[in-house]
């Protein structure tokens, strides 16, 4: 049966406030351990409150916001064991990621990756801006996206997804400098030429070592035994 048109209207409108809802989270218009109640919230998104209702509720089904009863909600704490556990599940995505593609055998796109991961590198060098910040963390993400889809799998779109939210409001913590801009970027250009190579054990060490790194940056030890 057809849904009718103010059924269709309010999901649209629900859908519209998730992905404003999304964007502030990730732009860290909307930080880590913030309390914002529903006024406050609806006022930001600037979108009607049974919309921001529902999209709070599919943020707090991925982990990102918690709903406070009769208060209103509070933003993912970026704990240190919080966001260990994302960094760690970003790279289980990572490493099977990577695997799936290497076994594929199929061309993958990686010159664009490696000279974007190069020249982002040389950008940071030459001294680190508010959008030098911006752009390296798209460039970070660029690696990580694609081999996240490399599974294929659609219930592990939506995993990634997700986890990729919470990773963002994680790094709206501390910006990237350039003492972890041009590491990171190294670290990933590593895993690039495993791919490069097809040797699936190297990608995977490669990834390790980016996890390892990444968890030290954030001042979180992490057991490579």
């Amino acid at each position: 049966m057809p849904l009718s048109s103010s059924v269709r209207t309010a999901e649209l409108q629900a859908d519209k406030a998730h992905q404003e809802l999304i964007r502030h989270l990730r732009e860290g218009r909307l930080r880590s351990g913030a309390f914002m109640s529903m006024p406050m919230l609806v006022d930001q998104l600037a979108m009607p409150i049974a919309a921001v209702r529902e999209a709070v509720k599919r943020a707090e089904a991925a982990g990102l916001v918690t709903i406070l009863p009769k208060r209103g909600l509070a933003i993912m704490e970026a704990d240190p064991e919080r966001t260990r556990e994302c960094l760690e599940l970003r790279a289980i995505f990572d490493a099977e990621g990577a695997r799936r593609l290497i076994d594929a055998s199929q061309p993958l796109p990686l010159g664009a990756l490696r000279d974007s991961h190069e020249a982002m590198c040389e950008r940071a060098r030459a001294g680190v801006t508010p959008e030098v910040q911006r752009r390296a963390i798209e460039t970070d993400l660029s690696l990580h996206d694609m081999l996240a889809r490399g599974i294929g799998l659609q219930l592990a779109e939506g995993l990634y997804e997700d986890n990729r939210n919470r990773v963002a409001i994680i790094q709206n913590m501390r910006p990237f400098l350039a003492d972890r801009i041009i590491p990171a970027m190294q670290e990933h250009l590593e895993i690039i030429s495993a791919l490069e190579t097809r040797d699936a054990d190297r990608a995977v060490t490669a990834i390790r070592l980016h996890l390892v790194n990444t968890l030290r940056w954030w001042g979180i030890g992490f057991d490579t035994a």
